[in-house]
């Protein structure tokens, strides 16, 4: 196995730290754009939203929250009655029967309460890593980064990492971001790529670190 060095020099600490700087300027405490009230229902809208949006996962959450709220709630509506309202998002088929089998899992083995450590988060159904990091990150209880298409792209662009895996980058950015802004890097960097790092047209004029991207040339 090659290992991957995560060492920088003094000139790119500086420029990985002046990102994050600029970030933390324009959102100091950027969060999920998921709508929850609730571990549990926050949980239960990032198992919903892999491969959807955050805008379709909340319009079915805004119906189907207020009569599910909490782990009993949803195992009482059963798989059944739960379809129609997520009927909308993507897979939602298999993201029902996965919420209904988590639900009864935290109520028999959890006293209806969702669990806050990591291993016992990714023991439940459809909760796997990224979304376990979504969750601890989310609730200030780990400075865990939740790496999805948008952080992978906008990592790579930025030459904040090279490896190939999504666990990869992860360790390798949780390695070189600087401490301040770790429990916030990972929302930053969603929000980078959702709205101005997007796929195929980055937004580089509007970008407030177009100047330390060593991408840039390729688009602007």
């Amino acid at each position: 196995m090659v290992k991957t060095s995560y060492r920088r020099s003094p000139k790119e600490k500086a420029r990985i730290a002046e990102i994050f700087s600029r970030f933390e300027a324009k959102t100091d405490h950027p969060r999920t754009e998921l709508n929850y009230r609730s571990p549990f229902e926050l949980v239960s809208a990032v198992a919903l939203s892999a491969q959807a949006t955050d805008i379709s996962v909340n319009k079915a959450t805004a119906r189907l929250f207020p009569i599910a709220p909490t782990p009993q709630a949803m195992l009482d509506l059963g798989v059944e009655r739960l379809i129609p309202y997520i009927s909308s998002i993507g897979l939602y088929r298999g993201k029902a029967a996965r919420l209904i089998e988590m639900s009864r899992i935290l109520v028999e083995q959890h006293g209806g309460e969702v669990p806050l450590g990591r291993e016992a988060l990714q023991a439940l159904p459809g909760v796997g890593r990224k979304t376990a990091s979504v969750v601890l990150n989310e609730l200030g209880i780990e400075p865990a980064i939740a790496v999805d298409t948008h952080v992978f792209r906008v990592s790579h662009r930025l030459k904040l990492s090279t490896a190939k895996t999504p666990d990869a980058v992860e360790a390798e950015l949780t390695a070189i971001i600087p401490a301040p802004y770790l429990t916030r890097a990972h929302h930053w960097l969603i929000l980078h790529g959702r709205y101005t790092c997007v796929a195929r047209k980055p937004k580089c004029p509007e970008c407030l670190i177009a100047d330390l991207c060593p991408s840039r040339d390729l688009f602007y």
